[in-house]
C-alpha cells in the first residue's frame, strides 16, 4: 500500500495534542513510577535501544503492568517505542503493551510504508483480543533512515492510524549515521530533512507533527534554539530525553498571551470589516482576510486551545 492514506477509524478517541514527549527506559520501573510527575504531555516508553539484551521480557512485563494499572488515557499520553520491524519482536511487544490506556506505538527504523501497514494490521488483531475499538491505538513512525526521509509521504499516508511523525535529528543517533550529517545547535544540517518530512506529514493529514531531539543536557540554549526553530517551521512539539527539558519545550510550543490577544484582535477587526461588507481590511500595517480567520481557528488561538 502506498500513496493513499487510509481513512481514520470512527468511534475512537481523538488524537491528543502533544508538545513535549519524554523518553523513559522500559526497564526502569522507578522512572515509570515518576512519569506522571514530569510535566510532559506524553511519555515514550522505550522497549528498544534503552533495554539491554536479556532484560526485554522483564521490561515488557513491567511496562504492561504499568499501562494496565493506569486510570486514564491522558495526562500524560502513553506511547511505547517498539522494536524495529526487522527484529521480529512485533507480536511480543504488542501483546505486552496494547491496553486501553495506550495511545500510540512508535515504530523505529522505518524504511517502507508496508511496515506501517503491517503494524496497523497487528494492532487490529491485538485490539480485538483486548475488546478495544479498532483503530484506537495510533502509529508514530520514527524517521531514522534515509529511506524514511525519502518515502515520508508514503509512510505518513500508509494508515489512518498515523497520528504523530516528524523529522528526527539526534546528534549521534540512527538518522545521523544514516545520512552522515554533523549535528549543530543551529540545526542547518537537518533543516532540509525536517522541512521535507514536515511537508509530507502535513500533506498526509497527520495531526501532530513532532520533531526532535536535543541530546545535550548542559544548559538550555541549544534546546531553546532548536525548539523555537522547529516551532517556526510548523512542528507541534518535540521529543525530549530528560525531565529537565520538558518545561522549556512546553513553553516554546504554547501560544503566548500576546499571540492570543492578537488573534482576538484580528478576529474583531475582520468581524467589523464584514459588518461593513468588506472581505479584507488593513490591520496594523498588513492586509488580513478570511484566511486569517481559518488559520486562527485551526491553531486554537482564539478559543483557549493550543
Amino acid at each position: 500500500m502506498s500513496g493513499m492514506r487510509a481513512p481514520a477509524t470512527d468511534g475512537v478517541r481523538p488524537v491528543p495534542r502533544v508538545r513535549s514527549a519524554l523518553f523513559i527506559p522500559g526497564s526502569r520501573a522507578d522512572f515509570l513510577a515518576k512519569a506522571d510527575q514530569r510535566g510532559a504531555d506524553a511519555v515514550l516508553i522505550d522497549l528498544e535501544d534503552s533495554v539491554v539484551e536479556g532484560q526485554i521480557d522483564a521490561a515488557r512485563a513491567s511496562v504492561s503492568e504499568w499501562i494496565r494499572a493506569r486510570p486514564s488515557a491522558v495526562d500524560p499520553v502513553v506511547c511505547v517505542r517498539l522494536h524495529a520491524p526487522d527484529d521480529d519482536e512485533l507480536d511480543a511487544d504488542l501483546d505486552a503493551v496494547v491496553h486501553a490506556c495506550l495511545t500510540a506505538v512508535l515504530v523505529p527504523k522505518v524504511t517502507h510504508e508496508d511496515q506501517v501497514v503491517a503494524v496497523a494490521e497487528a494492532l487490529a488483531y491485538h485490539e480485538g483480543r483486548r475488546g478495544m475499538p479498532r483503530g484506537q491505538v495510533r502509529i508514530w513512525p520514527l524517521v531514522e533512515t534515509a529511506a524514511a526521509v525519502q518515502r515520508a509521504d508514503r509512510i505518513a499516508s500508509a494508515s489512518g492510524r498515523v497520528a504523530f511523525m516528524g523529522g528526527g535529528t539526534s546528534r549521534q543517533g540512527d538518522i545521523a549515521r544514516a545520512i552522515g550529517f554533523r549535528w549543530s545547535a543551529e540545526g542547518l544540517e537537518t533543516l532540509f530533512l525536517r522541512s521535507k518530512v514536515l511537508v509530507d506529514v502535513r500533506a498526509a493529514g497527520v495531526p501532530n507533527p513532532i520533531s526532535g531531539l536535543v541530546s545535550s543536557l548542559e544548559g538550555t540554549d541549544e534546546l531553546e534554539t532548536f525548539a523555537r526553530q522547529s516551532r517556526a517551521l510548523g512542528y507541534e512539539g518535540l521529543m525530549v530525553i530528560h525531565p529537565s527539558q520538558v518545561a522549556l519545550v512546553n513553553e516554546v510550543f504554547s501560544p503566548t498571551a500576546e499571540e492570543r490577544q492578537e488573534a482576538r484582535d484580528v478576529l474583531a477587526a475582520l468581524a467589523a470589516a464584514e459588518a461593513q461588507g468588506l472581505g479584507a481590511v488593513t490591520y496594523r500595517g498588513r492586509m488580513i482576510d478570511r484566511a486569517n480567520i481559518e488559520t486562527i481557528h485551526a491553531s486554537g488561538l482564539a478559543d483557549g486551545e493550543g
